[in-house]
């Protein structure tokens, strides 16, 4: 599977991004982690394809809005009152597999098979 990520850019604080991700095949499973230097991989969200179920980490709750087109594989992330500390690449993760509710797997980037190039988001004035 091939994953292509798009829509980073500069943004100043309070304003908004579009990152979208398209993969080469249906999977079970998309999700947005991101990265600084120096700081290990960190888990944004994610969206189950079977039932759309969604999860956030806690700190982008109410700010960012995961959504999925599964007929052109793609999932975006609208990504809103943007905040320095959002400043990371932002990269597209995806899997066949399609935990169930309750599992841990869908916060832990060692889950993910299949990884996109990701893409600079930097919020600053």
């Amino acid at each position: 599977v091939q994953l292509q990520a798009s829509g980073g850019g500069l943004v100043q604080p309070g304003g908004s991004l579009r990152l979208s991700c398209v993969a080469s095949q249906r999977t079970g499973v998309m999700a947005w982690f991101r990265q600084v230097p120096g700081k290990e991989r960190e888990f944004v969200t994610s969206i189950r394809r079977s039932d759309g179920n969604k999860r956030y980490a806690d700190s982008v709750k109410g700010r960012f809005t995961i959504s999925r087109d599964n007929a052109k594989n793609t999932v975006y992330l609208q990504m809103n009152s943007l905040k320095p500390e959002d400043t990371a690449v932002y990269m597209c993760a995806a899997d066949f597999a399609s935990w169930n509710s309750g599992s841990s797997y869908y916060y832990n980037p060692a889950s993910y098979t299949y990884w996109g190039q990701g893409t600079q988001v930097t919020v600053s004035s």
